[in-house]
């Protein structure tokens, strides 16, 4: 795949969590594929991805499942 950023070849894609809000409004986003190249550094998100999110956040109550999660405040 070719970066964005740099224009070489070689990025690659992960899947990474993102966290939305905060308290009840918190929404824990999972496996979001992030373009990351090793040769410049650069992590992104494409256009469609960041689309899909918007999408997913704004019709949250059809998507999400309720879970508990642990909090721990950095101190």
């Amino acid at each position: 795949m070719i970066c964005d950023i740099c224009g070489q070849e070689g990025a690659q894609i992960r899947h990474v969590t993102r966290s939305y809000g905060h308290g009840d409004d918190l929404l824990v986003i999972e496996n979001i594929p992030l373009v990351s190249c090793p040769h410049c550094g650069e992590s992104y998100f494409t256009a469609e991805t960041l689309h899909e999110i918007e999408r997913i956040k704004l019709h949250r109550q059809s998507f999400a499942t309720k879970r508990q999660v642990s909090v721990v405040e950095f101190v």
